[in-house]
């Protein structure tokens, strides 16, 4: 009886054996299809941070290349008027570096922070870009005023020519003789040049590295002078770059004045009242950009007439 009930308790125990191989099997199918339809998700996730993270770049891309048209339009408005436009051009080349760099990343690895970080840098361009058409815009309206009131000075030469053509001869050499005698003269004159930490420097040679200066620094007297009437006199100064062309910037103070007849442009004025005590003048003019290394020229005017000149060499 025994020997009969072996042969059927093994024959249950391999149908045990299956079905658990089988529940076994088809657990870990589960497994893998629960697994596969995740990894589905995410290769569908992550192809759609792709598309967005491209459509991110192709449109930071786009601002950048308007940026870069617009201050390109700014430069040569400013050199349209005869302007210098270094700065703008500096912007210009930064801008064609973020867009090197733009164009370099690969299919979605323009991260949230690159994002943020160029879109600050665009935000700040914009800004900057906004400033400069206001600059413009005003430079636009002081070159009409300027080229009005040049007109009317012109005017005004043309009209006294005409008056002091009236006067007799006599007349008219001793006013040119007691024009001559009233000119002012500018004495011991100096240059000086001040770094970008304010820190002023001297030279008895006037030789001083150009890398180093932020500001030129003039300073001289006023000449006794016992014919010239105390009044408010205009003074003028002209710096005169190596290649003999004028420093000239309207928002920086520069303009255009008459000289002898003869208009020419300016690097700064002021008006001081002349009360014959040898008094001081000082001027400190800012460029703004790096100067040209070589010798420099300082000429000082008054009334119209050359006071006094002096070089400085920048190395």
């Amino acid at each position: 009886m025994e020997q009969e009930q072996a042969p059927e308790r093994r024959n249950n125990n391999r149908v045990l054996l299956i079905v658990a191989l089988f529940l076994v099997l088809l657990g870990i199918n589960g497994i893998l299809f629960y697994m596969n339809q995740q990894k589905a998700k995410q290769n569908e996730q992550l192809s759609s941070e792709i598309k967005v993270k491209d459509a991110k770049l192709e449109e930071q891309i786009q601002q950048y290349e308007t940026l870069k048209g617009d201050f390109e339009r700014q430069s040569q408005e400013l050199q349209g008027m005869g302007l210098a436009n270094d700065s703008l051009e500096a912007k210009i080349a930064s801008i064609n570096a973020d867009l090197l760099k733009l164009r370099s990343f690969r299919a979605g690895s323009f991260s949230l922070a690159d994002q943020k970080r160029f879109q600050q840098r665009a935000q700040n361009f914009e800004r900057q870009l906004r400033q400069k058409d206001e600059e413009i815009a005003q430079l636009k309206r002081d070159n009409e005023t300027l080229f009005t009131e040049t007109q009317t000075l012109k005017d005004r030469q043309n009209r006294l020519t005409d008056t002091l053509s009236t006067v007799a001869r006599s007349n008219q050499e001793l006013s040119e003789k007691v024009a001559i005698a009233s000119r002012l003269q500018a004495e011991n004159i100096r240059v000086g040049v001040i770094n970008r930490r304010n820190k002023e420097n001297t030279d008895d040679d006037n030789e001083f590295k150009a890398k180093r200066v932020e500001k030129v620094k003039v300073t001289f007297n006023l000449g006794r002078n016992d014919v010239s009437p105390k009044e408010t006199k205009q003074i003028v100064m002209r710096l005169l770059e190596p290649d003999g062309s004028a420093l000239y910037n309207l928002s920086t103070g520069g303009g255009t004045f008459l000289t002898e007849g003869n208009e020419a442009f300016y690097t700064a004025k002021q008006e001081v009242v002349f009360d014959n005590t040898r008094q001081a003048v000082q001027f400190v003019y800012a460029k703004g950009s790096d100067y040209k290394p070589g010798q420099h020229t300082v000429e000082l005017y008054a009334d119209g007439y050359l006071i006094g000149k002096t070089n400085f060499t920048l190395k």
